[in-house]
């Protein structure tokens, strides 16, 4: 038998670092654009996946809700039966990319000057391919980890994720059986804060998805009458509302955990008293925690008439709301309030609150593998202002943390990077995940 994973105290192999370059180029280029409603395939990059775990030796189960949209599901054994397992997860599916905006096709994968361009570079098939790079290094040297590691490459995450991880959890848990944590994407990535520090914010929380409708009914009429009763007049003046609301400060430990790191890092006091003020002071750094000391609120979408000189009887507006764990009533309350008695609210979509301790030893362990290989660095928890499918996965008790590790270099804005034009990942970024990742599940 092998011997533990953590003892070996080996790390990937040359081949992994290289594998991780291709399987990102390849991955980019099985266009799995997520237009929402169903308007997706990623069953080519599901089975690109799957076939790469065969190679290894590690059996795939593919899983799909809807023709097409496939999942890929796979677990390590380890060495400790007693210990709870693991669940590793990354997304297939993209979000959309309009070519001519991009110095690259954006489903090309091109390697130039030592970075993989291409929709997914970073959300997240560079997480996927250091999955696989990693697995696959395992099964050439012997290494089995501690602990099972369940790998789960889901489908629908930027939509419903009801196709992927929503299906998987509410219709096959028992793939999961045994996992009590769970890595993902967005953390472990180098943040740059404009005077030479480097911080690798560590997710351990997410706030909660609330994607509304409202609908104004009035009275339909001549757009030439006087009419008190307009929908379109409605509805707006309660967008106004919301738009222009303010939220009160709502702190979860995950995130007055970060507010203390950060000004311990900047030597400054903690204040909690005076939010406000403590980000100012944090400067750059304070992106990090902004989003996500309120809950919060934006319109995105109107629809009304279809035609100028009618007053229509309704008219929509689609509001992206997001809430603190523990602050979803007040979230709910709030827009009872600010929609008023003429306009009425649903959940277009809606999904929990997220909250991960920051003292586990698995967040520990976390730490300690980027610090490894950026002793430069500093890590710091923080909450994600949006979701991941960790929401899906607490269904089934799994606490879910977001890991993927890049070291980027100074000017490469991982945040706008996200679901932005020319979306890229260095090369060398690449290969730092592979050996972070590699160290922390060989020690988890």
């Amino acid at each position: 038998m092998a011997e533990h994973a953590q003892a070996q105290g080996r790390e990937p192999d040359g081949r992994a670092l290289d594998e991780v370059v291709r399987f990102t180029s390849e991955l980019i280029r099985i266009d799995t654009t997520n237009r929402g409603g169903g308007d997706c395939r990623e069953r080519p990059a599901a089975e690109y996946a799957a076939a790469r775990l065969a190679e290894a030796g590690i059996e795939p189960t593919l899983l799909e809700r809807t023709e097409g949209r496939t999942n890929v599901v796979a677990r390590i054994e380890g060495t400790d039966p007693t210990a709870d397992a693991l669940l590793v997860h990354g997304h297939l599916d993209v979000v959309p990319a309009e070519a001519a905006d991009w110095t690259v096709h954006p489903f090309s994968g091109e390697i130039r000057d030592g970075v993989v361009w291409g929709r997914g570079a970073v959300d997240m098939k560079n997480m996927d391919a250091m999955i696989l790079a990693v697995l696959r290094s395992w099964a050439r040297q012997g290494v089995r980890p501690r602990r099972d590691v369940v790998i789960a490459f889901t489908a629908d995450e930027e939509a419903s994720a009801e196709d992927g991880s929503g299906f998987l959890a509410d219709r096959h848990a028992a793939l999961f059986e045994g996992c009590t944590e769970g890595v993902s994407e967005s953390g472990a990535f180098t943040f740059h804060d404009g005077s030479g520090r480097q911080i690798y914010p560590i997710a351990a929380g997410e706030r909660g998805t609330g994607w509304l409708k409202l609908t104004a009914r009035g009275r339909a009429g001549h757009g030439s009458k006087v009419n008190r009763e307009n929908a379109v007049t409605r509805l707006a003046a309660a967008v106004t509302r919301i738009g222009e609301h303010e939220w009160p400060l709502r702190l979860t430990p995950t995130v007055r955990a970060a507010l203390t790191e950060l000004a311990a890092l900047y030597g400054i006091e903690a204040d909690l008293g005076d939010v406000d003020a403590l980000l100012t002071k944090l400067g750059p750094a304070a992106k990090l925690v902004e989003a996500t000391v309120r809950n919060s609120a934006n319109p995105t979408m109107l629809d009304a008439g279809y035609k100028l000189n009618v007053i229509p009887g309704a008219a929509v507006a689609h509001v992206d709301g997001r809430f603190l764990h523990g602050a979803e009533d007040e979230f709910r309350a709030t827009l009872d309030r600010l929609t008023g008695p003429d306009v009425d609210w649903e959940f277009a979509h809606r999904e929990v609150a997220l909250q991960a301790p920051v003292d586990s030893p698995t967040f520990a362990r976390m730490r300690a593998a980027v610090e490894e290989f950026a002793p430069e660095g500093h890590t710091v928890p923080y909450c994600m202002s949006g979701g991941t499918d960790a929401k899906q996965f607490s269904r089934l008790g799994i606490t879910g943390y977001g890991f993927a590790p890049l070291k980027l270099p100074e000017g490469f804005d991982y945040q706008a990077l996200f679901h932005g034009v020319d979306e890229r990942v260095p090369v060398e970024a690449l290969h730092f995940g592979v050996r972070v990742l590699d160290r922390f599940l060989r020690s988890a």
